[in-house]
């Protein structure tokens, strides 16, 4: 699709329609501005009443920007009787009032009074005149119609090109039902009155988990108009669940390993130190961490998790490996694990305490005894030589399989 709407595969429109008469036109350009307006609107019976300037004319092909199968059928008249002879209904478009006992009618009007003509065979035509001082009282004459536009009476000529382009635009409009050649795509259906509850439910909620709903007594008529906004969208169900996560985005923080979680790289550095610290986050009634723990880490990764699960995501070499973030494994909540591999990735802080160090020894007996292979990698290397250690991990991962 060459231009921005030109497409030489569609078929071109060929409906018998009305024959624009240009007399005299002084510039080979405003003739191909006028053809390529034609041609824009169905129109393709172009004739021309001595032209000032040689036929063919390059100037008036470079205008028409590819409308030449209307410059190519164009005919030559040496006058308009001649131009207008085999016609049976003739407009006459002009800016200017002659005088003349004659009806005016407008662009809409002269299509549909064209319409019965042209359906019967008849030739109709809608006559221009000169760029500088249009059509002359005795060419006027010659019409059946005078044809005119409502435009600022102190400034009322058109560009040549112009009046073919309004006009034309009538006669398609009125030939096509006015039909538009394109709609918006319907690719969602609309969203059911369940699935808009679900999402009022939602929202609601966590705006009540910020006291958004203030004061109390005007809650409900809050509510009411939080709906209706909503509600007067006609959402689709692609829409609603669009809304949905841009509601638990902004709720939740990120769930990926980009910056923008609600702890900064440092602090998610603390925040494990603590758990190894702790237990791993486990409280003497449960045997495995406390619910959510993972789900919290994940959106909270430290510097060297969000830039080894980045390095992991981009790379080929681990696509389709299966790796997890922060994924818990009976007890313990490992740094990255693949199942389909049963290999853990365990990163390695620098100056881990003793109490740290022991579980983390801890854990990897365990892991080994449930068949499961540790590579461990240590947080500088992560950060400064990145790509070795994504060599390692391939070789590792090699060994493996």
């Amino acid at each position: 699709m060459p231009g921005a709407g030109t497409d030489k595969t569609k078929r071109w429109s060929a409906q018998p329609a009305p024959i624009v008469v240009l007399v005299e036109p002084q510039l080979g350009e405003n003739i191909g501005a006028a053809a390529r307006a034609m041609a824009n609107f169905g129109l393709s019976r172009l004739r021309l009443v001595s032209p000032r300037q040689p036929w063919p004319n390059d100037k008036a092909r470079m205008m028409a920007s590819g409308a030449d199968r209307v410059l190519e059928a164009a005919m030559l008249f040496e006058s308009l009787t001649a131009a207008i002879a085999d016609c049976s209904f003739v407009f006459a478009a002009t800016a200017r009032a002659h005088d003349q006992a004659k009806a005016v009618v407008g662009a809409a009007e002269a299509a549909a009074l064209a319409a019965p003509h042209v359906a019967a065979g008849e030739n109709v035509a809608i006559v221009f005149g000169r760029e500088r001082n249009g059509l002359e009282n005795d060419e006027v004459a010659l019409a059946d119609r005078i044809l005119t536009l409502p435009v600022n009476p102190a400034f009322a000529s058109l560009n040549l090109a112009q009046a073919v382009a309004v006009v034309g635009y009538e006669w398609f409009k009125a030939a096509s039902g006015g039909k538009l050649p394109f709609v918006m795509p319907e690719k969602s259906a609309p969203a059911p009155k369940q699935q808009l509850l679900a999402f009022f439910a939602s929202i609601e909620r966590e705006l009540e988990k910020v006291e958004f709903f203030r004061p109390p007594d005007k809650r409900e008529t809050m509510q009411i108009n939080l709906r209706n906004i909503f509600t007067r969208m006609a959402p689709s169900r692609q829409d609603i669940q669009t809304l949905h996560g841009v509601i638990m985005a902004i709720a939740e923080g990120r769930k990926g390993p980009a910056r923008g979680g609600v702890l900064d790289g440092k602090q998610a550095d603390m925040l494990r130190a603590l758990l190894a610290e702790h237990g791993g986050g486990r409280v003497p009634s449960e045997r495995g961490p406390v619910r959510g723990l993972s789900r919290l880490l994940r959106r909270n990764p430290t510097e060297a998790e969000r830039v080894l699960w980045q390095a992991l995501v981009n790379d080929r070499r681990f696509a389709g490996r299966g790796f997890k973030r922060q994924t818990p494994i009976g007890r313990h909540i490992c740094d990255f694990v693949s199942f389909p591999l049963r290999t853990v990735i365990d990163i390695v802080p620098a100056d881990e305490s003793e109490i740290a160090a022991e579980g983390r020894a801890g854990r990897g007996a365990w892991l080994a005894e449930h068949d499961y292979r540790v590579v461990s990698l240590p947080v500088a290397e992560v950060e400064t030589d990145l790509a070795g250690v994504l060599d390692r991990l391939d070789r590792a991962l090699g060994e493996k399989a």
